[in-house]
């Protein structure tokens, strides 16, 4: 039995009571002084004190004994039963050397759990009490289970010596972080062979090496440069709830019976969708970061370190399954075939029946990439895949990546995935990526002429991206931003103007200037002009895309290139066929082989660009308009049109605006009028009529009536900004709508339309304002729209540092959102303490000690704590005058972290909180609460509970997040003497009417 794998399976739930007997209760005679107190001046079986004897230490220690043993796998007992008392003597006699310890609890903390573990031990060697011998096993167990108990050890010091809290408040967190990881772990692993075990090590190993570099666009000179550290290179990006409605019971800070709108959907960064939720479809433009977010969630649940804020991923094993490789199967492979699918080395090495264990036991995460680069007749098949996979494995973390149109509006809905949409980058965004991506190409200089040349380059792109539009529209994804970059220096600083001279650039700087300029071939060799292997590229891009294909096998690769010789005499010197294509892997840039016996794309932009210029040339106009309804079409048609001459580009716009004209279906005709929108930024030289014929089309479709129709209009452009309305006579509901399509153009000539709307009554329009500012330049956005919204009933929000400092400076500004990691002390020397009344700190990881950050604020009433990991702790704003509290943190699913000293905060009536309903005693919570929003993460609640931990209940909200069990009996309610109103959401109630007086509002009971 390998070591590694004998368990001492001790949850904290199991340890903590039993680690508590060995020290003195807190009382006036504690120790609580202002100095460290000695560790053997609180230990219980010692001195004065004493509660607990030596008898009862070698009881508490045979009770930690056969906790471990009855929690370790089948047939993996740590050690012979003959040594079980053995075990807890030894365990015993070294927990007792604590009361030999020469140190304090600040030093125990500082010297970690193991370091702790270590002094007992040599403390109980040296006055000779080290005597009894134990089998290899047993030894192992003991210290298994002695630095499970220091662990917990310094645990309690950090939570009772509250005059070295705040010197400790980091070393607290990572022990309680330490803790909730091992938490996990025992529920997620229940049991595990030791093959099993080292064979997820290799798989590990693999995955990392596999997954954690990037392809870097216009820096891969060779091929030892021709990869980025995933690390270095990834960007987190934000993903958008598609989710139209508010969640359920998210209750107004004036009064419960009017709903406050606030026009801000639900927004995290794109790696964290998976926190909240088991399922997710992800949908993202082409060069959004679908796949890089794929590949970083792969090796950050391989490597199994700096999981802050994504606790989902303890204990997982990611399974990266792209589409465009497994479709191309006779059948989609079974948990067992999955390795094989991928063409993986390790398939061979698995043990039989390991994928099944793993997805039976919930620790799967399965990525599966895109579900736009399959063909169309392919998705159904894939569909039913899925929901075969889901029924049989239902517990796992489940994320599918797709193009936002491929596949229409909640295409996963009846397999409860939430969908998620990718955001343009931000101006922050392209900034820091500009930043990387020069980082990474001065690791290629080889001169400190070259180095400061870039510099110069990396300056100079800073100002273009910041004062070009089209500039800044191009560069609104990663892949765009690298071609940007890439172009800007392989250009000298020179970059022309549109996507189609963008890319023209691009291939001519793949395909010959770079080799050429870098001297990579010798006098006497053969060069193949940029003509010839664009003629080849293209033939193998439009196979593809004729077929739904997103690869190719490589002897279909070969015999397409053979076909295309007799048309293309100048790639003969290259050799042939079999030769040509090995040129083209090697130098183009623009192929690569996922696997021995394929060959795809580096990127399906690139494969839509050739595919469109070859379909051109064909003039296979019917084949275009076929396919214009299919997703994986669309950028080969916009593309089509800028390879097109006017009369073609007009034929083709008129054809596809008659194949909208006559859909059925109000949606496709809709997606084909935004289409024929979206291509005319692609063609400067059209007949005027045709042109006003598109526009007018699309108008039949602005304003936006809902927002979902409004984020699709914005994927036409800047163009739609010339045809959206003012707000003058537009509904509240459709001026939002429009706010929310120009918002989501990041370009400058989008801020004074914006600015329009900036004197709205409407909370919904200024809201959404409030929130946009992160996508245009900070300053004028400021000026022009900031300033002029009124403040009444809107939270302003603040994404850094520069923003909060602009509102303050022009404030008061009651009502803030602050967005990220602003740091406690930026909170507290900035946030002025009569001036704020109103709070919510989102998506913040660094502010663990809420009263250095927010006790000073001394009228502050409502406080939403989302998404921030590390503010766990309540209790320092007990003096606060807090009645309203959000507290959602970012907790892996299935799984609450419920926060402590929710009860010291007496004056709160409001309370939105998720729990589990275990470990959720009545004294958690303050008495006084009148509107409580619960979200369970459990199958069942009692209402007894309810009726008495809340007495002065009113208004109730209960959301099962993962469904019932079984029928809500809400008589124990009756109890409560003014409740008014009961929600009920995904789960039944067994007696509506149960409640007189009160309106519930629940599903009936099915029958």
């Amino acid at each position: 039995m390998d070591p590694a794998t004998i368990g001492a399976r001790l949850a904290s739930s199991v340890v903590t009571p039993l680690i508590k007997k060995l020290f003195v209760k807190e009382g006036p005679g504690a120790g609580l002084v202002n100095q460290p107190v000695r560790i053997s001046s609180l230990i219980s079986f010692r001195g004065e004190k004493r509660t607990l004897t030596e008898k009862d230490l070698t009881k508490l220690a045979a009770e930690l004994v056969a906790q471990a043993t009855r929690h370790a796998g089948p047939g993996e007992r740590p050690c012979p039963a003959d040594e079980d008392e053995l075990v807890a003597e030894k365990l015993a006699t070294t927990l007792y050397a604590l009361g030999d310890l020469d140190m304090n609890d600040v030093q125990a903390v500082q010297l970690g759990h193991r370091g702790l573990a270590h002094e007992l031990a040599h403390a109980t060697r040296a006055r000779g009490r080290d005597t009894l011998r134990l089998s290899q096993g047993g030894e192992a167990l003991h210290e298994r289970l002695l630095d499970t108990a220091c662990l917990h050890i310094l645990h309690f010091f950090t939570q009772r010596s509250t005059f070295v809290a705040r010197s400790l408040v980091e070393q607290s967190g990572q022990l309680s972080d330490l803790i909730t990881k091992i938490d996990i772990l025992i529920e997620r692993i229940p049991s595990q062979s030791a093959q099993d075990a080292g064979f997820e090590r290799r798989y590990a190993e693999y995955m990392i090496g596999k997954h954690s570099t990037l392809t870097i666009v216009g820096i891969d000179l060779s091929h030892a440069e021709a990869t980025w550290p995933l690390d270095a290179a990834y960007l987190s990006l934000e993903a958008v709830s598609s989710a139209e409605e508010r969640p359920l019971g998210s209750f107004t800070d004036e009064t419960p019976t009017v709903p406050q709108h606030t026009a801000l959907p639900p927004v995290l960064p794109a790696d964290r969708a998976l926190s909240g939720h088991q399922r997710v479809l992800l949908r993202g433009i082409a060069g959004s970061g679908k796949t890089t977010l794929v590949q970083w969630l792969a090796v950050c649940t391989a490597r199994q370190e700096s999981l802050r804020g994504l606790e989902q991923l303890i204990g997982r094993v990611p399974f990266v399954l792209p589409l465009r490789t497994i479709a191309r199967q006779e059948s989609l492979p079974s948990p067992a075939s999955f390795l094989a699918s991928v063409h993986n080395p390790l398939d061979g090495a698995q043990p039989p029946g390991w994928a099944d264990r793993v997805l039976t036991a919930g620790r799967g995460l399965l990525l599966i990439d895109g579900i736009d680069e399959i063909p169309e007749r392919d998705r159904e098949r894939t569909r039913a895949w899925l929901a075969d996979l889901l029924i049989a494995y239902p517990d796992n973390l489940w994320l599918v990546t797709s193009r936002p149109s491929a596949v229409e509006d909640d295409w996963l809905g009846a397999q409860d995935f939430a969908e998620f949409t990718l955001s343009p980058m931000s101006r922050e965004d392209m900034a820091a990526f500009i930043d990387r991506w020069h980082e990474a190409a001065r690791q290629t200089c080889r001169t400190e002429e070259e180095r400061a040349e870039l510099n110069a380059y990396q300056s100079a792109l800073h100002t273009a991206v910041r004062t070009k539009q089209d500039l800044t529209r191009l560069a609104t994804n990663p892949l765009m931003c690298g071609l940007i970059c890439a172009l800007h220096r392989a250009r000298r600083g020179y970059l022309p103007p549109g996507r189609k001279a963008l890319y023209d650039a691009a291939l001519s700087m793949l395909l010959t200037r770079r080799d050429t300029e870098r001297h990579i071939y010798a006098p006497g060799d053969v060069q193949l002009d940029e003509e010839p292997q664009i003629q080849l590229l293209q033939r193998l891009a439009y196979y593809l895309i004729r077929n739904g294909e997103a690869e190719l096998d490589r002897d279909r690769a070969e015999h397409l290139i053979e076909e295309a010789l007799p048309s293309v005499p100048a790639a003969r010197a290259l050799g042939d066929a079999p030769a040509i294509l090995r040129h083209l892997l090697l130098r183009s840039g623009l192929l690569r082989e996922p696997s021995v016996s394929t060959v795809d794309f580096v990127h399906r932009t690139f494969q839509d660009y050739l595919g469109a210029k070859a379909a051109v040339e064909a003039w296979d106009v019917g084949l275009l308009i076929r396919n214009a309804h299919d997703a994986q079409w669309e950028d080969v048609i916009r593309m089509a049109v800028a390879h097109g001459r006017p009369r073609e580009r007009a034929e083709l716009l008129r054809k596809l605006l008659e194949v909208a004209g006559h859909e059925n279906s109000a949606e496709s005709a809709l997606r084909l009028f935004l289409l024929a929108m979206a291509c005319l930024e692609h063609a400067p030289d059209l007949d005027p009529a045709i042109r006003d014929e598109v526009t007018r089309n699309a108008m039949e479709f602005v304003p936006p009536l809902t927002v979902p129709r409004a984020r699709e209009l914005a994927t036409v452009g800047p163009l739609v900004l010339e045809l959206l309305p003012g707000p003058e006579g537009l509904t509240d509901e459709v001026a939002e709508c429009c706010v929310v399509t120009a918002s989501r153009i990041p370009v400058d000539a989008a801020i004074p339309y914006l600015a329009r709307f900036a004197d709205h009554p409407a909370v919904g329009v200024r809201a959404q304002l409030a929130s946009s500012w992160g996508r245009f330049d900070t300053e004028r956005y400021f000026h022009e729209v900031i300033l002029r919204l009124d403040r009444d009933g809107l939270y302003f929000v603040a994404e850094s540092m520069e923003q909060l400092r602009m509102l303050l400076d022009t404030g008061p500004r009651p009502w803030l959102i602050l967005r990220g990691n602003f740091t406690a002390d930026e909170i507290r020397d900035n946030l002025r303490a009569e001036e704020v009344t109103r709070l919510r700190l989102n998506r913040n990881d660094v502010v663990s000690d809420l009263g250095t950050a927010l006790g000073h604020l001394s009228d502050l009433g409502t406080l939403y704590l989302t998404g921030c990991f590390a503010a766990r702790d309540l209790s320092p704003l007990a003096e606060l005058p807090l009645h309203t509290l959000v507290y959602e943190p970012p907790g892996p699913a299935g799984r609450t972290i419920f926060p402590k000293g929710l009860g010291e905060l007496t004056a709160l009536e409001r309370l939105k909180i998720f729990i589990d309903q275990a470990g959720t005693h009545p004294r958690h919570f303050p008495p006084g609460i009148t509107w409580l929003d619960l979200s369970v993460r459990a199958e069942s609640l009692d209402a007894t509970w309810l009726a008495m931990v809340f007495p002065r209940l009113r208004h109730l909200n209960v959301a099962f997040l993962h469904g019932a069990d079984r029928p809500l009996d809400l008589s124990p309610l009756a109890a409560l003497p003014d409740l008014e109103t009961v929600t009920i959401a995904n789960a039944e109630v067994t007696d509506p009417h149960a409640l007189p007086g009160v309106t519930v509002t629940a599903p009936p009971l099915s029958h």
